[in-house]
């Protein structure tokens, strides 16, 4: 099933926003742009923020808490900014630690500083 809301940007290419299969739920890549500007806040820290908000609107969307996350995939351009999306990722999360990779990459879609992703399991 494909999950849309307009509460998360909407996607930048041919992909869905999420897809839920069963009791599971794969978000595409966040970035952090404001859904309804389409245009992303100024710094690392603003960013992260509203892609974490993107993510909760999909959850939300989707029927999924947080703690049902399992594994994150964080893509960052710069790993100098590790220490801040790292400070706002685990605020985020609390005491509920899903496993996680995180990558310094080359470049975002629309020269984003950050973009996560999230795949999520409900217990059954």
């Amino acid at each position: 099933m494909i999950i849309h809301t307009n509460n998360a940007p909407a996607a930048v290419g041919p992909y869905s926003q999420a897809i839920m299969m069963g009791n599971m739920l794969f978000t595409s890549g966040q970035l952090g742009l404001i859904p309804e500007t389409g245009a992303f806040p100024e710094g690392i820290q603003a960013q992260t923020e509203q892609s974490l908000k993107n993510i909760q609107a999909i959850l939300d969307a989707s029927g999924f808490a947080k703690t049902d996350v399992v594994k994150t995939t964080v893509f960052i351009k710069n790993m100098d900014d590790f220490a801040a999306v790292n400070a706002i990722y685990a605020a985020w999360f609390g005491d509920h630690k899903p496993a996680r990779s995180c990558v310094e990459v080359a470049r975002l879609p629309k020269d984003g500083l950050v973009e996560i992703e999230i795949v999520a399991v409900k217990a059954e």
